[in-house]
């Protein structure tokens, strides 16, 4: 990595991370408020904000950074949680990972009991859909019959983790059911992309949408379950081909710009930063995790410059598509509005900092 390229890398992610709470709603004088993690909201866009935290903090050996995720997480915990559903189990995901490498000898037994009682939950009693997936809850809606591709990291990840922490390999059986479910009612056979969602309530793909942030979970979700507690036998074989189909089909609709757009296979469709840094982080990491070879690195030098270039000065990512539900027509889709979101920020971050941890 040129100095330059540094510079500008650095200069990217502290970017991100003041916009990031400036969307939370924080303002200037919070974040000059000791040194804390100020946002307060236990949901999907933060969980994967946290998980990228830890993750920098885990490879830098920043122990502060790991006290004030600590402190975070005691605050929530303190003040009561939301309900559960698979995009409030987000935030699981980094505090499994953390009190894993704190260990039981530093007193965290409200934690584990926590993690324990929430990957019991998933796996018995959370709605489950015909054939035992996880059905994408939210808090606004129970999705009844209703596969998406999110899952998989918000709520999939967490299971995996929980199970390898506890020795429990009835969750990690279960997590891993999951990865193979949903490759099979979301996975489109013809392109080797993934549709947004499925529903067993007349058995169809909806409007069949490769859509690019969905896309983009699938892309990061494989990878980082080789990490976090990784599949042998026929189901890593299996998980290891369907990546390395996908990573190909996707390297060949990446736009001149280095972009992804919303409906990956529709270069009129709005291009899409959130999307774009989802799938560049999941092939940053399917590197890492040797999934593929080197010669998909381009994929990641295309995006880097594309994403920088569309962080303006207050630290926003720009040419993020909205909260998108499952929609019924591409045209849905299209339609869209992009515009600054804190999952943005997050995705954004995630890919910039393993990026910098890679070069």
């Amino acid at each position: 990595m040129t100095l330059d390229i540094a510079h500008d890398l650095r200069r990217a992610i502290a970017a991100l991370s003041t916009g990031f709470l400036r969307l939370k709603g924080i303002g200037d004088e919070g974040m000059d408020a000791g040194d804390e993690i100020v946002f307060d909201e236990w949901d999907w866009e933060v969980g994967v904000g946290l998980y990228g935290e830890f993750r920098r903090a885990e490879a830098e050996g920043d122990t502060a950074a790991l006290a004030r995720l600590a402190r975070w997480y005691d605050r929530q915990i303190a003040r009561g949680l939301p309900r559960r559903q698979v995009n409030s189990t987000a935030p699981m995901l980094a505090l499994a990972l953390l009190a894993e490498r704190l260990g039981p000898e530093n007193g965290r037994e409200d934690w584990r009991g926590l993690i324990q009682d929430w990957a019991e939950w998933l796996h018995t009693t959370m709605p489950k859909t015909e054939e035992g997936g996880y059905q994408h809850t939210v808090k606004e809606r129970d999705n009844d019959g209703q596969l998406w591709d999110d899952t998989l990291v918000m709520a999939v990840l967490f299971v995996a983790q929980a199970g390898r922490m506890f020795g429990r390999r009835d969750w990690i059986e279960d997590a891993q059911y999951q990865y193979l479910s949903h490759v099979r009612f979301l996975g489109d056979r013809e392109t080797g992309l993934f549709f947004h969602g499925w529903t067993f309530e007349g058995r169809h793909n909806y409007a069949r949408a490769l859509w690019a942030r969905g896309n983009a979970w699938v892309t990061i979700a494989i990878p980082e379950l080789f990490r976090i507690c990784p599949p042998e036998g026929a189901v890593a074989r299996y998980l290891r081909e369907v990546y390395l189909t996908q990573v190909r089909a996707l390297r060949a609709l990446q736009n001149p710009e280095g972009l992804f757009h919303t409906l990956l296979d529709d270069p009129a469709s709005p291009v899409e930063a959130s999307g774009t840094a989802g799938i560049a982080y999941g092939v940053l990491a399917g590197l890492r995790e040797g999934l593929i070879g080197p010669e998909y690195g381009d994929i990641v030098t295309r995006a880097l410059p594309a994403l920088i270039g569309r962080i303006d000065e207050s630290g926003f990512l720009h040419d993020v598509s909205d909260g998108t539900p499952m929609g019924d027509t591409l045209e849905f889709y299209r339609q869209i509005p992009n515009l600054p979101t804190p999952y943005g920020q997050a995705l954004g971050s995630l890919f910039l900092m393993e990026y910098d941890r890679a070069g």
